[in-house]
């Protein structure tokens, strides 16, 4: 099978979790025998063209804009000339993928204009990232993703909530939306025996505080500012012998006003943005990861931790509760209460029995249910679908 897929991100350039995404689905359905060209948007010093695991990868020039939204206009131009070049001279291709509606606007025209299948993976809705459409901004983005989702065949989410938020704020109807859950492949997580463990822990904390941490956007929809109103009774009940480090970029201000106000600013401790060597040596000394989402469509943070062997407390938002299950491979709290959260975080700090057997079951997870084989499998099957379903169609 053949496939052209549109994505505008992938590494080097990596923005959200799409490049992550795109970069482990693909070489293993490339495995499995399938042809797939990668269409996307050039970045620094990487080529134009390369085989990167086994998929082709196009990176296209975006033009000159004077902001986002004409930048992306822009890169769906570049990217439907270049999309209709390789088919006319490489194809026919069997299907096209979109990821997300910034390529939409590209992979529909690509779509109509060589009558080929469109399939979209929507990562995230507009309507959910804001709980609701509030702006101009808002309703012109979820029309893009409604208008996407009309045009697909197929629409592919990542959890059993994703599906119904897209029925909700896309109008899609759910028979139409296959659920195939993110991944993750363990071994990318470096253990790192060889490094003083000690001295490295202490540019954190000291040795008799036990670490909580949370690394991510700095977003008011990852929640951080409800696991900053929960430090105070987590530090109360560990008679002070605990510490929060904050990992990640973004304007933390507000933050770090926030902790100051409420008395832990000398316990918390914002990094700013960290390596992924240094955060994958951080998780060996941390004692308890923690993701408060307001909204989360997935959490692919909680694989990460699961593969660092860190204990996961999380909200009760969006995909999370699929994806930790409560009690067994990691603790779920209620969303935007803080109350919940520390709770949450004290049953890890106070039980590290428990929090063993939480980790050991976490691990074991992966490989039954998040594994990049098993997902492209299921992407293979969704994709057998719409290629037979074709066949039957006069376009």
């Amino acid at each position: 099978m053949k496939i052209l897929v549109l994505a505008w991100e992938f590494p080097p350039r990596i923005v959200g979790g799409i490049a992550r995404h795109v970069a482990e689905l693909y070489p293993e359905l490339v495995k499995l025998g399938h042809e797939v060209h990668l269409i996307t948007v050039e970045f620094g010093q990487a080529p134009s063209y390369e085989v990167v695991d086994g998929v082709k990868v196009h990176r296209v020039p975006v033009g000159y804009s004077h902001d986002f939204f004409h930048w992306v206009v822009n890169m769906n131009e570049s990217m439907g000339r270049h999309g209709g070049k390789l088919i006319l001279e490489d194809g026919p291709f069997d299907l096209i993928h979109a990821h997300d509606w910034l390529v939409g606007d590209a992979a529909i025209a690509l779509k109509h204009t060589f009558k080929t299948p469109l399939i979209a993976t929507i990562h995230a809705t507009e309507y959910g990232r804001h709980n609701g459409i509030h702006t101009d901004t808002h309703r012109y983005i979820s029309s893009k993703e409604t208008h996407l989702a009309y045009n697909a065949w197929r629409v592919i989410v990542c959890t059993d909530y994703m599906r119904s938020e897209a029925a909700r704020a896309l109008g899609s109807p759910e028979a139409k939306v296959d659920v195939i859950y993110n991944g993750i492949r363990p071994e990318k997580k470096r253990r790192h025996p060889d490094f003083d463990f000690a001295s490295f822990r202490r540019q954190f904390a000291e040795d008799a505080e036990k670490i909580v941490y949370y690394v991510g956007r700095m977003t008011h929809e990852k929640g951080v500012a409800v696991l900053l109103n929960a430090m105070p009774k987590v530090l109360w009940e560990m008679g002070g012998y605990a510490k929060l480090v904050v990992i990640g970029g973004g304007n933390t201000d507000h933050l770090k006003q926030q902790a100051w106000n409420l008395g832990i600013a000398h316990k918390t401790y914002f990094t700013g943005f960290m390596s992924e060597e240094d955060l994958n040596k951080f998780q060996t000394i941390a004692n308890c990861a923690v993701f408060p989402s307001l909204y989360e469509p997935f959490g692919i943070v909680a694989l990460e931790s699961f593969a660092a062997r860190v204990p996961v407390v999380v909200s009760d938002t969006g995909g999370f509760p699929e994806v930790v299950r409560h009690t067994k491979t990691g603790i779920v709290t209620w969303a935007n209460n803080s109350e919940s959260l520390a709770w949450g975080i004290l049953e890890v700090l106070k039980n590290p029995g428990y929090a063993q057997w939480l980790i050991d079951n976490a691990y074991e997870d992966l490989e039954r249910r998040f594994s990049w084989a098993k997902i492209a499998q299921q992407t293979e099957v969704v994709y057998k679908r719409v290629v037979q379903e074709r066949s039957l169609v006069d376009w």
